[in-house]
């Protein structure tokens, strides 16, 4: 497994299918079930770590964000991924960005209680999918607007890959496995 921080070093795997699993890192199973959907379905497998600082509002868990690098790539190692994709936010932010609006269905929900949260997850996804030209990608259905979002954009701006969302897996207890888990 090959770990690339810079975009124009990003393997690209020929006639094999890439299958991508975007990620802001704190791997838990949730994460390695996705890793899991994408080798059934994919020759090659590219993960992505970034804590993505424009989806955070001002008032938000940015600094706290758990970063455990080491303990990620140790799991995606063990899970089977061929590379992971972990850029510094300079590298993929070096000026001020332009941003992806999606309209309507970042309007209501979690998005009218967070201006500018769906906007960044919508550019990164975007600029995800430009470096890594996966032909699947997956996400879990826990974030579930956050799937509408990405839905949206993809088929609106003609985004060439197929989105895969999986079964949300969950704690003992019922609640949806996060990483924000990490230090509740």
């Amino acid at each position: 497994m090959e770990i690339f921080r810079d975009p124009s070093s990003v393997p690209k795997f020929g006639t094999e299918t890439v299958g991508f699993v975007p990620t802001m890192g704190a791997l838990h199973a949730g994460h390695l079930s996705l890793v899991e959907a994408a080798k059934k379905r994919c020759d090659r497998v590219i993960l992505s770590i970034f804590v993505n600082p424009t989806q955070f509002g001002p008032n938000e868990d940015l600094a706290r964000y758990p970063r455990p690098f080491e303990r990620d790539c140790d799991l995606a190692k063990q899970a089977g991924v061929d590379a992971i994709f972990a850029p510094k936010p300079e590298t993929i932010y070096p000026n001020t960005p332009t941003l992806v609006q999606v309209p309507e269905v970042t309007e209501q929900y979690e998005g009218a209680l967070r201006p500018g949260h769906f906007e960044g997850v919508a550019t990164i996804v975007l600029k995800l999918f430009n470096i890594i030209q996966p032909d699947v990608a997956f996400f879990g259905e826990k974030d579930l607007q956050q799937c509408a979002v990405i839905r949206k954009m993809t088929h609106d701006l003609n985004v060439p890959v197929h989105l895969e969302f999986c079964e949300t897996l969950r704690e003992q207890n019922g609640l949806a496995m996060s990483s924000r888990n990490a230090y509740l």
